[in-house]
């Protein structure tokens, strides 16, 4: 999701001015439909819909003009696909809880990428987070009812915090434990907050504490 798509009609079809062009993506469980933006006359642009799965969908380019019914000018297929991101998302929904896959990720720590890449992986592991088919029991801190928040243990929160991923946190404290992993110390007595503090993430740190 998220990403420019171009849209080419051929010579027979001109983008004609009281007509409204939008895409419907059409998958195994899910359908969405996109408004489009022209770019000239026979060029439009949207925007790919996240997707909850990787599949092939169907995409029908359809017109709609005032008192016409809707017309579907042309079909196509669209894939979309799994990539590290995604990868990446999966991983992390499967480590809520697990200390051993949460120490495990320490390592990545001391091998901090720069703060461009970091953004990059901000942005697209968070959408891609948002497109998961998380188990209606799904929590930031486990299913594991028998800890308690006097427990000192890694979180989600603690991960993220680490690497200054704004846009994941911000994501994580909307689910269910996210706002209770604010206060969990980890094994050093360090909060996601004091984490934020110590690293001088200053919008992280704000986002956290408001």
């Amino acid at each position: 999701g998220d990403s420019v798509i171009t849209v080419r009609l051929t010579e027979e079809v001109e983008l004609e001015d009281n007509v409204v062009f939008y895409l419907v993506f059409t998958g195994s469980t899910v359908q969405h439909c996109t408004s489009t933006r022209k770019i000239n006359r026979e060029t439009l642009e949207t925007i790919a819909p996240g997707h909850d799965c990787c599949e092939t969908v169907k995409v029908a380019l359809c017109a709609a003009k005032e008192g016409l019914p809707v017309l579907v000018v042309a079909e196509e297929s669209f894939q979309f696909i799994q990539d590290e991101a995604y990868d990446a998302a999966q991983f992390l929904a499967t480590c809520a809880g697990n200390q051993q896959a949460l120490n495990f990720t320490r390592f990545l720590d001391q091998s901090r990428p720069p703060s461009g890449d970091v953004d990059f992986l901000d942005e697209k592991v968070a959408l891609a987070f948002r497109h998961l088919k998380l188990p209606a029991e799904w929590n930031v801190l486990g299913t594991d009812q028998t800890l308690n928040e006097s427990s000192p243990r890694e979180t989600l929160l603690h991960f993220t915090v680490r690497l200054g991923l704004l846009r994941l946190t911000w994501f994580l404290l909307q689910q269910p434990g996210g706002r209770e992993a604010l206060c969990i110390h980890n094994n050093e007595g360090a909060t996601p907050v004091s984490l934020a503090l110590e690293r001088g993430y200053q919008k992280l740190h704000q986002l956290l504490t408001e």
